[in-house]
């Protein structure tokens, strides 16, 4: 089974057990935390749950940890004009594993 969530502006498509990197969230390392922005649910075989069908589905998960990605540079480099412009950029990220998805009111 595989679920489409909404988290930190962005979609991930989640299966029971793996783990993923998402937008910094309000929680502590150990902690369970639940996502009820789901978009759609999945059996892996065709069969598809879209819309009001959702309500009350939810995909719970444990926060492994808390880090920063690997630094992005930013370089703006304009040719004869003595011009140069470097910027860096770490993002923060927390690491969850996926222990649980729960079906809408009509499973």
């Amino acid at each position: 089974m595989y679920a489409v969530v909404v988290t930190g502006g962005k979609q991930y498509r989640v299966m029971q057990g793996e783990t993923l990197r998402v937008e910094l969230l309000e929680a502590e390392a150990g902690s369970e935390i639940k996502f009820d922005n789901i978009l759609m649910l999945g059996n892996g075989e065709g069969e598809t749950t879209l819309g009001d069908a959702l309500k009350g589905a939810t995909v719970s998960a444990k926060v492994i940890g808390h880090g920063r990605a690997d630094k992005i540079r930013i370089i703006k480099f304009r040719r004869r004009k003595h011009h140069r412009k470097q910027m860096g950029h770490r993002q923060h990220y927390t690491e969850i594993e996926i222990t649980g998805i729960a079906g809408g009111d009509s499973k």
